[in-house]
């Protein structure tokens, strides 16, 4: 019998499926973990120190290591697929009745190479308040919020992440599309930046300002400011007064595009929304700006820092 051991041990810890290895040799699964399970005993004795390689079901009964390998196995297959070793613990716990702790199976699970990657905790986004400032001049500060717009004939909304220039009251750049995440709000500041030729390393850079969104605090964004060395500052919770310039776009969106349209398809939202902002750019008249369109202001005053015009924020 203690040959049929050895035999099966070897072609076992080659890779050889158990199963099939011990139907072969004609020896049963409990017989051969059993001697396992003495072998191991064995030697933890003839070293001195507390028997090894075993542990104790609820019914007090032995269950050594190799077989405990085995029910990890047969629980990653199952249920426990995307189980790491605490909850293996628990799952060991609970169908298979063994009295385990997990620093034993963060050891089996280490040597079956099964344990899953650790996550990696990135460190908190420092969050700068948004400060009390004078603005003088385009392109010094920008606000980004998004709006929500809805589609009546597929009963769905879409998003509207907008990015204005609170000076000169430009749509700079938008997203629009079904999900908004922080790759989508990086990659409009790129564009805005892009399209005010402020990419460039040497380029004065505006102050972009937003909410608390999931999509402004993330880590994603923030690494993306620091990339193209813009300051990120949020307004406090609550006080949108604090983003008011956004805001007040978002009315005239809302009154003048998203309310009076029942869109049928996101082709009809997106053909309307971008008709607006057109004409909002390039042909709607601002009292604040002299009755100029934005995109005309800004022409006009590029590059100035208008003493006559204060914006304070």
């Amino acid at each position: 019998m203690k040959d049929k051991v050895e035999i099966a041990k070897k072609y076992i810890t080659q890779g050889y499926n158990a199963v099939f290895v011990l139907k072969t040799v004609k020896i049963s699964r409990s017989t051969y973990y059993y001697n396992l399970s003495a072998e191991g005993k064995e030697k933890a004795k003839s070293k001195g120190g507390k028997p090894r390689g075993y542990s104790l079901n609820k019914e007090n009964k032995k269950i050594c290591d190799e077989l405990i390998k085995e029910f990890i196995i047969e629980s990653i297959d199952g249920d426990a697929i995307n189980y790491g070793y605490r909850k293996i613990t628990y799952h060991l716990r609970k169908y298979y009745n063994l009295i385990i702790n997990p620093k034993k199976v963060y050891r089996l699970c280490k040597e079956l190479n099964v344990l899953k990657e650790q996550r990696v905790i990135k460190p908190k986004v420092k969050r700068t308040i948004a400060a009390n400032r004078i603005v003088t001049g385009s392109n010094q500060l920008w606000e980004m919020d998004i709006k929500y717009g809805y589609i009546q004939g597929q009963d769905k909304f879409f998003y509207l992440l907008n990015l204005i220039d609170i000076f000169d009251r430009s749509i700079i750049d938008y997203h629009m599309g079904y999900h908004c995440e922080a790759k989508d709000a990086a990659a409009l500041l790129r564009k805005c930046l892009m399209r005010r030729n402020l990419f460039e390393d040497g380029a004065k850079k505006p102050v972009i300002r937003t909410d608390n969104g999931p999509q402004f605090v993330s880590y994603k964004f923030s690494e993306c400011c620091e990339k193209v060395k813009v300051e990120h500052e949020r307004i406090p919770v609550k006080t949108p007064n604090k983003n008011a310039h956004v805001e007040s776009f978002h009315r005239i969106l809302e009154d003048e595009c998203l309310k009076i349209n029942e869109f049928q398809t996101y082709a009809d939202a997106y053909e309307s929304v971008n008709e607006f902002m057109i004409r909002y750019n390039n042909r709607r008249m601002h009292s604040s700006l002299g009755f100029m369109s934005p995109n005309e202001f800004y022409t006009l005053h590029f590059g100035e820092n208008l003493t006559g015009i204060e914006i304070r924020v």
